[in-house]
């Protein structure tokens, strides 16, 4: 493993969709970088310290939280000349984000007052009163037609959805929700899902006119739904939540399709297989060590006494199969503390092809677990037993 010289950094670091670039904020100065080179390729100014950065959807804009103020900049790597300013005044700025079409910026008031829509092409603006949330609350099509906010009124939860060509309100409708936390749209842009807080456990599949087509509600004491994740064919629905419970529904009954239990213990006779990474410290030659002639020559001052030469040394990152039973590292979150570390969450949704078959498969973390991750599959044991035979040639 090698790394590169260090640079100074105060703030936040983003690399942009394209992967080429990499933003990173040294108080009031925005450093963007040649990923493979890591030259300086631009250098912008902002007006104060920078809080937040997010790279446009095409790479080509970025845009600067300055929250302190509250403002934001935004910035162009093709036209370094132009710049954009917002200030949304007394009504400060709470979050920012980009639009898919990288030429809206969507900003949020402080106490959800509003969400503003700002045009980077003929400046104008339009106005939805009353977000649910600041930095949740807004999906959009993967086609990037249409956007669901999630707006709150009269003590009651609705979703606006807006086209992204005009910013006109197309249509809103009230959800029956207790406390809305957050919405997303599934990849093939059919339906909508919105769970509860979890205070509750509440999952509702809508159609984009306002239909609730499913409702699925697990259990209803304790704390119910987590995070809400849509697999990347639009066919599978996961739903982690505090019961330590991975449910996974359909797409065409909305039915529950497969449940995935977190046990602490792994015990036999059971498919799974452990693998525990293995801490390996690096053993340096000490036949390698020298005096640098900067040291000999007495220009070093009080640093860099040693060089050392390390170059054939490598990190290596070992795991070991371990034996069943055994018992994954956990701890109990407190009971008087709120948010507690409990529950499953989503990290990634992976398939592949092997032969006619498509592994799916859906990796978890424990949040109560000292990295423990968990990868789970969505096809029978023994099926699965075979394919990951095959695929590590046993």
């Amino acid at each position: 493993m090698e790394f590169t010289e260090a640079y100074k950094q105060t703030g936040p670091c983003c690399f942009s969709p394209n992967a080429r670039f990499l933003a990173v904020a040294v108080d009031y100065r925005l450093v963007i970088r040649d990923v493979l080179s890591l030259k300086v390729v631009q250098l912008f100014s902002c007006l104060d310290k920078i809080s937040y950065i997010e790279w446009a959807l095409d790479s080509e804009c970025i845009l600067c939280g300055l929250y302190k103020r509250p403002m934001i900049q935004a910035w162009s790597l093709t036209q370094p000349e132009w710049t954009c300013k917002i200030d949304e005044g007394p009504a400060g700025i709470a979050y920012a984000r980009w639009s898919l079409d990288s030429r809206h910026i969507l900003t949020t008031s402080d106490f959800q007052l509003r969400l503003t829509v700002w045009s980077l092409v003929n400046t104008a603006c339009v106005h939805v009163q009353w977000p649910k949330h600041a930095s949740k609350g807004v999906s959009f099509t993967q086609d990037g037609k249409f956007a669901a906010i999630c707006t709150r009124r009269d003590c009651k939860d609705y979703i606006n959805l807006l086209s992204c060509h005009t910013w006109e309100i197309m249509g809103v409708f009230a959800v029956d929700m207790l406390d809305l936390a957050d919405i997303e749209w599934s990849p093939d842009d059919s339906v909508i899902v919105i769970w509860d807080s979890p205070l509750e456990y509440k999952v509702l599949i809508y159609s984009p006119d306002g239909r609730c087509l499913f409702k699925y509600q697990a259990y209803e004491s304790g704390l119910g739904v987590k995070i809400v994740s849509w697999s990347p064919c639009g066919q599978f629905l996961a739903v982690g939540s505090y019961d330590q419970m991975l449910r996974v529904l359909n797409h065409l009954t909305w039915k529950t399709f497969a449940e995935f239990l977190h046990l602490s213990t792994v015990r036999a006779p059971c498919y799974a297989v452990v693998f525990k990474e293995v801490d390996e410290p690096l053993q340096l030659d000490m036949s390698e060590l020298c005096l640098s002639d900067d040291f000999m020559q007495g220009n070093s001052g009080i640093w860099g006494f040693l060089v050392i030469d390390a170059t054939e040394g490598h990190v290596r990152v070992r795991y070991e199969v371990m034996d069943v039973p055994i018992t994954l590292p956990s701890q109990k979150p407190p009971a008087d503390k709120p948010n507690p570390k409990q529950g499953i969450e989503v990290l990634c949704h992976g398939a592949k092809t092997v032969g006619t078959f498509v592994l799916a498969t859906i990796v978890c973390r424990l949040l109560s677990g000292y990295g423990t991750y968990t990868i789970w599959s969505l096809l029978p044991s023994w099926f699965t037993k075979i394919l990951f035979e095959q695929l590590l040639g046993i």
